[in-house]
């Protein structure tokens, strides 16, 4: 077993959803190139969190983008997180927000200013809240990635 594996609590071994988003789930890799500009997605298009007011299960297409610096986010522990929110109540603009802020103290993105990390949440039949901005800077590789992209609102 590698020293990489060893560090890992989900990749590999079976794994139980978290009851909650606030237990400690989430993993991370080293980025392979660092040195390197691009950008990481992760698509959940069925993300379901709890509606705050009926309690009835809320749709999302969720999308993650960032520009990777020294960490990659381990995309098994990344599902296991989103699914903890099929457990708890909270609208969708505040899932997207506490997303955000779980994936930055993960990753841990710093300067230069361009590395940053974008949560779009596209809720069903709802709103779109996007946790930074989705512009990229100039020199950021995208590649097409089959979605549509989500027009900057400012």
């Amino acid at each position: 077993m590698t020293t990489m594996a060893k560090t890992l609590r989900h990749l590999g071994q079976s794994s139980r959803v978290p009851a909650s988003p606030t237990e400690d789930v989430l993993d991370r890799v080293p980025n392979p190139h660092p040195d390197t500009d691009y950008v990481a997605r992760f698509t959940a298009p069925e993300f379901t969190t709890l509606c705050a007011v009926t309690g009835q299960p809320d749709f999302a297409h969720l999308v993650i983008d960032y520009v990777p610096r020294q960490w990659l986010v381990e995309s098994k522990s990344l599902k296991l997180y989103l699914w903890s929110f099929r457990n708890v109540g909270g609208f969708h603009e505040e899932c997207t927000i506490a997303i955000g802020k779980k994936l930055v103290a993960l990753l841990k993105p710093k300067a230069p200013a361009h590395r940053r990390l974008l949560v779009i949440h596209a809720a069903a039949c709802r709103s779109t809240c996007s946790g930074r901005p989705a512009k990229l800077p100039a020199g950021v590789w995208l590649p097409d990635q089959g979605s549509r992209p989500i027009a900057d609102g400012g």
